[in-house]
């Protein structure tokens, strides 16, 4: 997720309760190939602890994807995956993101690029099961393309996330798989917020895995199966730990308010959170932050 699922963020997660397989905020593969690239280049920024991680890349653009491709080798990804769910109009306005959906002959160009950029990668794709309705054969389209793993975040673009997932279409999904080829992972999206809910799901409606997204905000123990409970004490503290992280290594390349998206996750669901929540949307620094939240802390514990 843009300016979300970032460097900082995912190195708080590895430390806290990593997951089986990290993916990198969606990067655009047209703007790794321009003047702008260095600017970029630090959303494809990882460490050591973070393998395996897959770098999301999307474009409408079969050579600039192909020559981003070759960029993630360079740069030591375990995998690609391409971007083609996203509704932002300013990725559907370039042809790219939920916009493939209803052009699956380039999508399935924008595939074959990758693989030749990364012949020795696994490519995989997340995307929605339709655009304005529910379209299996958009499906059926992309997994000719012999995928390594298919994501489907398991709406349509026009549903964006205002409607529950319909995981009872993953068995339909993977039906069509296997007649294409077994080897693809399905991979299912939308509504979950455990690992116990994730495996429970995959268990009854036949995936071979699943994808957490927002239901990792402000929970970097989400997948630390031995941490039980966390603390509000704790959780402030991680919090202080991801700010002064992410200006360490965004320092002249991003704003600090890109960092506030991630209070609110960290400040739900105790006594006088909502004026925490306020105080910390004035602040424009960590060490701001900090003080604080340490004078919260010092004042309620």
């Amino acid at each position: 997720m843009a300016n979300v699922t970032d460097a900082a963020f995912r190195s708080i997660i590895a430390k806290y309760g990593k997951p089986d397989v990290f993916y990198t905020e969606f990067v655009s593969a047209d703007g790794l190939c321009s003047l702008g690239k260095k600017k970029l280049l630090v959303d494809l920024k990882f460490s050591k602890k973070e393998h395996p991680i897959v770098a999301q890349l999307f474009s409408a653009n079969p050579e600039k994807i192909y020559e981003a491709a070759k960029l993630a080798v360079r740069l030591g990804f375990d995998g690609i995956d391409i971007n083609m769910g996203c509704p932002d109009r300013a990725v559907e306005k370039q042809g790219a993101g939920a916009a493939l959906i209803k052009n699956p002959n380039l999508a399935r160009e924008i595939i074959r690029a990758t693989k030749r950029g990364a012949p020795k990668l696994p490519i995989s794709v997340k995307t929605r099961f339709g655009y304005n309705k529910v379209e299996l054969s958009w499906i059926e389209d992309i997994l000719k393309e012999n995928l390594a793993a298919l994501i489907i975040h398991l709406r349509t673009r026009h549903e964006m996330s205002s409607v529950p997932a319909q995981w009872d279409l993953i068995p339909e999904i993977v039906k069509i798989k296997n007649k294409i080829n077994k080897k693809t992972l399905i991979i299912g999206n939308g509504d979950i917020l455990s690992v116990k809910e994730g495996i429970e799901k995959c268990k009854k409606y036949g995936c071979d895995g699943f994808m957490i997204g927002r239901g990792i905000f402000g929970n970097p123990w989400l997948f630390n199966n031995k941490k039980k409970k966390v603390t509000l004490e704790e959780k402030l503290k991680v919090l202080i730990e991801h700010m002064k992280l992410f200006e360490k290594i965004f320092k002249g390349f991003k704003s600090f308010a890109v960092m506030k998206k991630h209070c609110k996750g960290y400040t739900l669901g105790f006594e006088n959170a909502r004026s925490l929540r306020e105080r910390l949307m004035e602040t424009n620094s960590a060490k701001e932050a900090g003080l604080v939240i340490k004078k919260f802390l010092k004042k309620n514990f």
